[in-house]
C-alpha cells in the first residue's frame, strides 16, 4: 500500500516525529519487497543490461552481515500475490504504464527505476544462502508485519508509509534513514549498532492536538491509497477545502496530508468523522462509500495471520486460503518461497501481469517467447481440485482453462486472453502432481523446453536448466540470436563456476591462478564503461532470454524442482553479457580460456549442447544461406573443399565481426559438415 505525500510530511518534520536509535541485540521484521527494491535501486546499480545480479547479491549479503554484526536477528516478510478482492487492479496497471514508461527512459539513455526481472528469486537465494528466516504471505504482508512485530515487541523495518499509521509498539525504522552502511561500536565496548530513526505514532498524534489514533485509517483512505482512488472523494475535498486551510510551501500533497489530519482531529472518533464525511456526498452515494471506506480502514487492523507460528514451528495458516481448495503443499511452497506469487495469481485471479524489461519498445514484448511455457504452467493449474472420488474435498465447478495475461503492447499494456496447454492425464491433477516420480516430472520440463535428456547429461548439475532453458530460447527468439550473443551468454554462465574455483581450498594453486586471470578478465569486461548507447536488439534478445528463465524456473519449481535450481546471483551478469557482446578486442575466447583449461572444458561442453539445438544458420558467416538450393549450387566442389571453404569464410568473418574472434571455429567446421552431408 502506501499513502500519498505521507512520508515525505513526517520526514520534512524528522525533529518532531522520529527519534534516533542505537539498533542492536534485537528482532526486527523486515518489509522483504521494500528492502529489495531499496537495495536495487540505491546501491549505485546498472539497471539497463538485465540486472548485475552478483552485484545486487554481494549488496543484500553485506546488509545482512552489518545486522549480523549488531546482533540483530531479521525476520523478512515478503508479499504474495494479488489481493483475491482484486480491489488493487487500477492501481497495478497505473503501476505497469509507469513501469513501461521508465523502462523505455533507461532503454534510450535516460533515467528510471525497473527491476530486473529476476531480483525478487535472487533476493531469496540470498537469504536462504545467508540462513535468513523469512516467509512468503499468501497476499500484501503489511497487516501480517505490523501483527508480527507487536507479538515480539520489535521494530518494522520499511519503506511503506502505512507503517506511520499502523499502531507498532516498538515503532517503524524508514529504511532512508537506516544507516546500515555505518556500522558504529558503543563507546568503551565492542558491541557494534547501526544508526537508525524510529517513527512516533504518539508524536504525529501530538502534533494534532492528541488526536485519536483510531482516526488514522480513516485518514489513509480519504487522504488516498493503493486500495482507495475514489472520484467522488474528491467531490467531498473540494466540499471541505476551506476548512483545510491555505496550501502550504510543499506542495498540493502536503497541503493534503496537513490539512486532513488538521479537521479529523476535531473528532472524537471514526464514527464521528466518517459520519462527517458522508454528509458531504450525495444521498445515493453514501451507503456504497461508506461500505467502501470501512472496508478500507479494516486494513490497518490486526492480522489473524500468526507468522510465529510459521518461524517457530513451520506452519502458516491464512484465512484468506481456506476456501480455495488448493493442495496443502502449493500453501506451504509459496510460505516457503519455493513458489512464485506468479502461481497464486494464476490460481486465484487466473491473471498475471508480465513484468516490463529494459527492451525494445518497437517490438513484441519479450515475454511472448515463453508463451508455450507459460500455458504449461496453465495447464498444470488448471484444475487446482482434487481428482474426482476424493471426498475429502466438497464438489468444485470446473476451472476455466483460460488465463488473462497484462503485457506491454508498445508503451501501453493490453490483457491478452491466454488458453491453458492441454497435458496428459497424469499431470491433471495439482493436488497429485507431488506424486508423480522424478522420471515423469522431468519429461514433462524436457518436454516444453524442447531439449533432450541426452544433449544435457555431460552438463553439471548447476547448469541444467539454464542450458535447457537456452536451447529453447535460442530456437524461438523473436529477435534472432547471433552468434556472439550466446557466446557472451555462455561465457557470462562461467562466472559462478569460476567463482567457486577460486574459493575452493581444494583446488591447486596453479588451477586456482589460472581461473583467478579468467575472472580477473571478466571483471573487466563487465567493468569497462559503454563507448556507446545500449544496443536495442542485443537487449531484446537477453530479455528473452530471461523470460524463458523466468518461467523456466517457475515450471521446475512447480514440478518439485527436477532439475536442480541454479546459482542465479553468478548465472547472468547484463553488464559483463553487454561488455563482452560489445567488446572490441582481437582476443579469441580460445585465449581467454586458455588460462583454465577446466572453464575452456565447461564452455565445450554448453557451447556443444547448444550447437545440438541451435538452428544452422547461427553458426553460418553472416549473409550465408543453409537453403539446399544455394548449396547444390556448390557441387563442383568436392565435400573437403566445401568444408575448408567454409571454414576459412568463417574465419574471416569472425576476425571483422564477431568479437571473440576464432572461437570454436573447430566446431563450426564439425557443424556445417555435418548440416552439408545430411
Amino acid at each position: 500500500m502506501g499513502i500519498r505525500g505521507l512520508m515525505s510530511f513526517v520526514e520534512d518534520h524528522s525533529s518532531e516525529f522520529f527519534t534516533d536509535l542505537k539498533l542492536r541485540d534485537t528482532k526486527i521484521i523486515i518489509d522483504g519487497y521494500a528492502l529489495f527494491h531499496r537495495l536495487c535501486f540505491n546501491s549505485n546499480l546498472e539497471l539497463r543490461y538485465g540486472g548485475d545480479y552478483d552485484s545486487f547479491a554481494d549488496v543484500v549479503q553485506k546488509f545482512f552481515e552489518a545486522l549480523f554484526a549488531c546482533k540483530i536477528c531479521p525476520y523478512v516478510v515478503l508479499d504474495g500475490g494479488c489481493d483475491i478482492s482484486d480491489k488493487k487492479l487500477k492501481t497495478l496497471k497505473d503501476r505497469a504504464r509507469e513501469k513501461i514508461q521508465m523502462a523505455h527512459s533507461l532503454s534510450v539513455g535516460g533515467g528510471g527505476y525497473v527491476c530486473p526481472l529476476l531480483i525478487r528469486e535472487v533476493f531469496i537465494q540470498v537469504l536462504i544462502k545467508l540462513r535468513v528466516c523469512f516467509v512468503q504471505c499468501f497476499s500484501e504482508a503489511d497487516r501480517d508485519i505490523m501483527t508480527l512485530a507487536n507479538h515480539w515487541n520489535c521494530p518494522v523495518l520499511s519503506s511503506d508509509s502505512d507503517f506511520c499509521i499502523f499502531d507498532l509498539k516498538s515503532g517503524f525504522c524508514p529504511l532512508n534513514s537506516f544507516q546500515w552502511r555505518n556500522v558504529n561500536t558503543v563507546k568503551g565496548t565492542q558491541d557494534c549498532y547501526i544508526p537508525a530513526k524510529c517513527f512516533s505514532l504518539d508524536a504525529l498524534c501530538r502534533h494534532f492536538g492528541n488526536m485519536n489514533k483510531a482516526l488514522l485509517p480513516l485518514f489513509a483512505v480519504l487522504c488516498g491509497n493503493d486500495h482507495i482512488n475514489l472520484p467522488i472523494m474528491e467531490t467531498f475535498l473540494s466540499q471541505v477545502r476551506p476548512l483545510l486551510g491555505a496550501p502550504s510551501s510543499k506542495g498540493r500533497r502536503h497541503h493534503r496530508v496537513l490539512g486532513l489530519l488538521n479537521w479529523l482531529s476535531r473528532f472524537a472518533d471514526p464514527t464521528e468523522a466518517l459520519d462527517s464525511v458522508l454528509k458531504h456526498l450525495p444521498r445515493k452515494s453514501r451507503a456504497g462509500v461508506e461500505e467502501l471506506l470501512c472496508c478500507s480502514m479494516e486494513e490497518y487492523l490486526q492480522s489473524q495471520v500468526r507468522l510465529q507460528d510459521f518461524f517457530q514451528q513451520g506452519t502458516y495458516s491464512c484465512p484468506d486460503t481456506l476456501n480455495l481448495g488448493f493442495p496443502p503443499w502449493v500453501l506451504m511452497a509459496l510460505a516457503r518461497g519455493q513458489l512464485s506469487p506468479f502461481i497464486s495469481d494464476a490460481l486465484v485471479l487466473r491473471r498475471i501481469f508480465l513484468h516490463t524489461q529494459v527492451e525494445n519498445m518497437q517490438r513484441l514484448n519479450a515475454h511472448r517467447v515463453s508463451l508455450p511455457i507459460r500455458q504449461v504452467i496453465y495447464g498444470l493449474l488448471a484444475n487446482a481440485s482434487p481428482p474426482p472420488g476424493d471426498t475429502a474435498w466438497n464438489a468444485r465447478p470446473p476451472q476455466p482453462r483460460a488465463f488473462s495475461e497484462v503485457e506491454r503492447i508498445n508503451k501501453n499494456i493490453k490483457t491478452s486472453v491466454v488458453d491453458a496447454a492441454e497435458l496428459p492425464k497424469d499431470y491433471s491433477y495439482l493436488s497429485r502432481l507431488t506424486e508423480l516420480s522424478l522420471a515423469r516430472r522431468q519429461i514433462l520440463l524436457l518436454e516444453t523446453l524442447k531439449v533432450k535428456q541426452a544433449i544435457l547429461d555431460p552438463i553439471p548439475a548447476a547448469l541444467k536448466l539454464p542450458i535447457a532453458v537456452s536451447c529453447y530460447w535460442v530456437q524461438h527468439s523473436e529477435v534472432k540470436a547471433k552468434l556472439h550473443h550466446l557466446q557472451a551468454l555462455l561465457l557470462g554462465m562461467l562466472l559462478g563456476p569460476v567463482h567457486a574455483m577460486i574459493n575452493s581450498p581444494e583446488e591447486e594453486a596453479l588451477r586456482g591462478a589460472g581461473a583467478k586471470m579468467l575472472y580477473e578478465e571478466l571483471q573487466r569486461a563487465k567493468a569497462r564503461p559503454p563507448g556507446q548507447g545500449l544496443d536495442l536488439d542485443a537487449a531484446h534478445i537477453f530479455c528473452q532470454w530471461q523470460s524463458c528463465l523466468q518461467v523456466g524456473l517457475y515450471l521446475n519449481q512447480l514440478l518439485s524442482s527436477p532439475l536442480p535450481e541454479p546459482d542465479l546471483p553468478r548465472l547472468y551478469s547484463g553488464s559483463l553479457v553487454h561488455g563482452l557482446c560489445r567488446q572490441p578486442t582481437a582476443a579469441s575466447v580460445e585465449s581467454l580460456l586458455s588460462a583454465c583449461p577446466e572453464a575452456q572444458q565447461l564452455y565445450e561442453q554448453l557451447f556443444n549442447a547448444m550447437k545440438s539445438c541451435a538452428p544452422a544458420e547461427l553458426f553460418l558467416p553472416k549473409g550465408k544461406s543453409t537453403s539446399k538450393k544455394k548449396r547444390q549450387k556448390k557441387q563442383g566442389n568436392s565435400v573437403s573443399g566445401n568444408r575448408v571453404g567454409t571454414a576459412l569464410d568463417a574465419r574471416g568473418w569472425h576476425e571483422r565481426s564477431n568479437r571473440f574472434g576464432l572461437l570454436m571455429v573447430a566446431a563450426l567446421e564439425e557443424h556445417t559438415d555435418g548440416s552439408e552431408l545430411g
